[in-house]
């Protein structure tokens, strides 16, 4: 939805008849630059045409409903009374720069038009909508009016909702309209709110959900008018929630005296990246039959025995220092400049960590290779060698001497042992050498391209089963089970603290997720594995 916002913003500053940088465009849509420069040119005219129907076609995916909209939606016969047009000149004005969204209105899908992005047309367009004035401008004494109604209908208990509607049918305006003003008037007159309850008390998921959508980058400003709070206590919430999200972080090391008496010079060496290879490595040739994505891994340079002992030193260096600078952020007044250290000293060592990580990926495929059979799911196996050689990275101390890669070895060997049932377990006596551990060997007991394309043909059925998801349960789907293989799976207290709900909610949303993906997958005979 920000990328909707930011491009019906955009769409009304483009001038129709300048060339625009390509970049730009992107730019203010995505809020990110593109990867690559490129020196394409848009004309304006020609942007604005594809930004609404980038705007038509988001909110058309995303199922929303009217009322979930912050501000009134109009529909298209709402405006063809409200400016005394036909239904087919509203159509027009779409193509002349009206912006219109899709929402879910009664299970159907109806074009609607916010009641900002009306006002905005009406305002570049004077001469060809007559009656602009008299729709964008509601008079005081018919606001008063309407309170005063208002007023008097939610003396008897009745809702938001239906104060709207019969106030609309006295007055002859959009019930939208009517519920607007009265939001409206309760945000500026807490004391002399129609609804009393306009202010509640704010719980630990509104201040969760005021976190994050600073996070993304939602001024404070506009949160103090959202929840009808100060600056001062806005910013209390957000460093509040920050601060219990940096004392959740994942900052256990693997201790060594040396630490605690680094000096200036020895810290600029400990951070220091990794030192180059005096004879690099050997390229290992992948394996033949494996899918691009596995096959890309033998891309990757091994670590020498000296880098590996300065990532695991520097990585764990970086969690020590953090979490010395936990220790003293206070709950109760956090330091928002300690905070920042914290979390630049964990996204270092996070960094650290997916580097040690994606340097012995290969690993987990050559010992799986060795512990599957015909009939097992080698991407199974894969998965589950990941999530050990993920939690070797972080138990492996470096100051002992060994090999990273004979650790982890030996981990993801005693998880396969405990994890795989004995029917998929080999029937011969498992050997290894001290090579075989790090080089790969084709296995040629089974199809395992075939399968291998089986499996592929799998992940593109449950691609298209995941799209009978919305957006939130998607998100949820893909994190809580690592679908996004750049992250890690997470836990349902992470996913509710970047989505800004509870754990619980989470679980509730997943489980329905899960349902609807099961029913899917049989609509469609996707011959899921046991």
């Amino acid at each position: 939805m920000e990328q909707v916002d930011r491009a019906e913003r955009l769409l009304g500053e483009l001038e129709l008849s300048r060339d625009y940088p390509f970049e730009f465009i992107y730019y203010r849509v995505t809020d990110y630059r593109p990867e690559e420069n490129s020196r394409k040119v848009v004309r304006g005219d020609d942007a604005a045409h594809d930004l609404r129907l980038f705007v038509e076609d988001v909110t058309d995916s995303l199922d929303l409903k009217i009322e979930e909209a912050k501000e009134p939606v109009h529909t298209v016969e709402e405006l063809s009374r409200m400016f005394n047009v036909s239904t087919k000149t509203i159509s027009r004005w779409r193509d002349q720069g009206l912006v219109s969204r899709r929402f879910l209105c009664e299970g159907r899908k109806r074009v609607g038009f916010l009641h900002s992005s009306v006002e905005r047309f009406v305002a570049k367009n004077r001469e060809r909508v007559k009656r602009g004035e008299q729709f964008s401008q509601m008079s005081d004494d018919e606001r008063a009016a309407i309170i005063e109604r208002a007023h008097l209908f939610a003396a008897d208990g009745t809702n938001l909702s239906e104060v709207s509607k019969r106030v609309a049918e006295e007055t002859g305006r959009s019930a939208e309209t009517i519920r607007y003003t009265i939001k409206n008037h309760d945000r500026k007159h807490p004391d002399q709110a129609v609804f009393a309850s306009s202010r509640p008390i704010l719980n630990d998921d509104d201040k969760a959900s005021i976190y994050q959508q600073y996070r993304r980058g939602i001024g404070v400003n506009r949160l103090t008018r959202q929840y009808l709070r100060s600056r001062a206590s806005i910013v209390r919430i957000i460093n509040g929630e920050r601060a219990r999200e940096i004392l959740s972080l994942p900052l256990e090391f693997i201790p060594n005296p040396a630490f605690e008496r680094v000096t200036d010079k020895q810290e600029a060496e400990l951070l220091s990246p990794a030192p180059e290879a005096i004879i690099p490595p050997r390229k290992v040739r992948a394996p033949s039959g494996l899918p691009p994505y596995l096959a890309s891994l033998y891309d990757v340079q091994l670590l020498t025995r000296e880098q590996e002992y300065h990532l695991f030193r520097k990585m764990n260096y970086l969690k020590y220092k953090a979490s010395k600078l936990r220790d003293k952020l206070k709950d109760s007044e956090p330091s928002s400049s300690l905070m920042d250290e914290i979390e630049d000293l964990y996204r270092c060592a996070t960094d650290v960590k997916n580097e040690l990580v994606q340097a012995n990926l290969r690993l987990v495929v050559s010992i799986s290779k060795r512990h599957m059979k015909s009939s097992d799911d080698f991407f199974s196996l894969i998965s589950d060698g990941n999530m050990s050689l993920f939690r070797a990275v972080e138990k492996f101390d470096y100051a002992r001497g060994n090999k990273f890669s004979t650790y982890a070895s030996w981990a993801i060997m005693k998880n396969f042992a405990r994890s795989i049932p004995d029917e998929f377990r080999h029937k011969d006596r498992f050997r290894t050498t001290g090579e075989e551990v790090f080089m790969a060997h084709e296995d040629t007991r089974g199809d395992h391209y075939t399968k291998e394309l089986e499996q592929q043909n799998r992940i593109v059925q449950v691609n298209r089963i995941l799209n009978r998801l919305d957006y939130r349960e998607q998100q949820i789907i893909i994190r809580r089970f690592g679908l996004d293989h750049n992250h890690e799976p997470l836990t349902l207290k992470e996913v509710g603290a970047e989505l800004g709900v509870t754990k619980e909610r989470i679980r509730q949303i997943e489980a329905r997720a899960l349902s609807k993906l099961r029913e899917a997958a049989s609509f469609e005979k996707i011959d899921l594995p046991e």
